[in-house]
């Protein structure tokens, strides 16, 4: 624990990542992007390559409606320009699989259902899905699959399986969300900002924290506060969004948020309740603000109070993946892409970006700033020491956080309020 991660894991060179997913029919190519290096088991054998000219079918299994103004809307705007790009490419998918839409219906079966239908590339796009995408995996071992999210095929990780046709995908978000982070410190005026969180795991928790560091680095050193006077409240709803009866209601805590002295909330979750409610106490007279999440196009949904959107670019390694499988040369890769820092909102070169907001005004200078430091390396903000929640030292003075202290974060930082577990 707290060594530093080795360069190759930091940072890797632009040739590397062309190796890693090479060029679409669009010439998309991945910019340096510091991410674990791909796994590839040892045993693994692609499925056989797609004849010249023939139908090549992706299916889809989204957890959310596929029109929720976030994170599956992301999802299925990318895969669809994806498909477009690839000759022969269609696309099947199913969205709302999840327990309040499709009580007793499991990501495998829809798997199965789609596998029918002749998909040759199957998507799971949430961290959810991971035992489905690895038990459909199993079952047909001559069809590949994508988990959106997950760990499986990272070699070095907690949780590997040698599972050949199993490969993951994400993005470095970690770094969208402390530019939101920066963003919503900027955009305070009481110095309180609401966290709208989902479910607790260790995804979430890395996203969470990665959103207070960087909120924390901004009100600092641009605001020009202490960070004793800035709160940074996490409230977890119990998933990714509202299931009536089983989460907290995210408009709800929204509306608490604003009407409780937080100006800026922040959205965790895959839907918009941050952007509709904070439009409605705007509209009411309240100096709020919002971060919106996963969806490029976020802040349309009430531009004058936004602050900002790290979102995900999902149509560049979906459409380099689709390649592959048409090829066959899809097999068990852990992909973990950080942004092209050159052009952060390079949609050929970036897989997540951040889209400023309107409410930002001429503070949007400090978030060009950041970004170049972010960038640049002269801002690390996984450097120690940090302190878990509960006060022991995560990362320790002058060591910066490995790859596994990243994804596997544990707990919530020192300085954060609400539960970590």
């Amino acid at each position: 624990m707290g060594k530093t991660s080795s360069p190759a894991l930091l940072q890797w060179s632009r040739s590397a990542i062309k190796q890693l997913l090479p060029v679409a029919a669009v010439g998309m190519v991945l910019g340096a992007c510091g991410s674990p290096a791909p796994t590839n088991s040892p045993s693994a054998e692609s499925p056989a390559a797609q004849p010249a000219g023939k139908e090549f079918t992706v299916g889809m299994v989204l957890v959310g409606p596929k029109n929720d103004a976030g994170w599956n809307q992301s999802h299925y705007e990318g895969i669809q320009e994806a498909v477009k790009q690839i000759p022969g490419a269609k696309l099947e998918y199913i969205d709302k699989v999840n327990p309040a839409d499709r009580p007793n219906v499991k990501g495998a079966q829809v798997a199965d259902d789609l596998i029918a239908k002749g998909a040759k590339l199957i998507i799971f796009n949430s961290d959810d899905f991971k035992d489905d995408a690895l038990a459909a995996a199993k079952k047909h071992p001559e069809v590949s699959f994508i988990h959106a999210s997950g760990d499986y095929a990272w070699k070095e990780g907690k949780n590997f399986k040698n599972q050949p046709n199993l490969g993951n995908i994400m993005a470095r978000m970690e770094f969208g969300k402390m530019i939101a982070g920066c963003a919503a410190a900027l955009g305070t005026e009481t110095g309180k900002i609401g966290y709208l969180g989902p479910l607790i795991n260790d995804e979430t928790r890395r996203y969470t924290t990665a959103a207070f560091l960087g909120a924390r680095y901004c009100w600092e050193n641009y605001v020009k506060k202490k960070p004793a006077d800035l709160t940074f409240k996490v409230t977890w709803i119990g998933f990714w969004f509202n299931i009536p009866g089983k989460t907290l209601d995210p408009t709800k805590v929204a509306d608490d948020y604003y009407n409780g002295g937080f100006d800026v909330v922040m959205s965790g979750i895959d839907t918009p309740e941050a952007a509709v409610q904070g439009k409605k106490a705007a509209e009411a007279g309240k100096p709020v603000k919002f971060v919106h999440y996963d969806l490029k196009t976020g802040c349309d949904l009430a531009p004058d109070i936004c602050l900002g959107v790290p979102y995900y670019n999902w149509a560049l390694p979906y459409g380099a993946a689709i390649k592959k499988a048409v090829d066959g040369k899809l097999t068990s890769e852990f992909i973990w892409l950080a942004p092209d820092w050159k052009d952060i909102n390079n949609p050929a070169t970036s897989m997540l970006g951040f889209n400023p907001g309107n409410a930002l005004g001429d503070k949007k200078q400090f978030i060009d700033q950041f970004i170049k430091g972010l960038g640049d390396g002269s801002i690390n903000l996984y450097k120690g020491p940090l302190k878990l929640q509960d006060g022991t030292v995560y990362v320790k003075e002058g060591e910066v956080a490995t790859d596994q202290q990243i994804w596997y974060m544990p707990q919530l930082l020192a300085g954060m309020e609400g539960p970590s577990k």
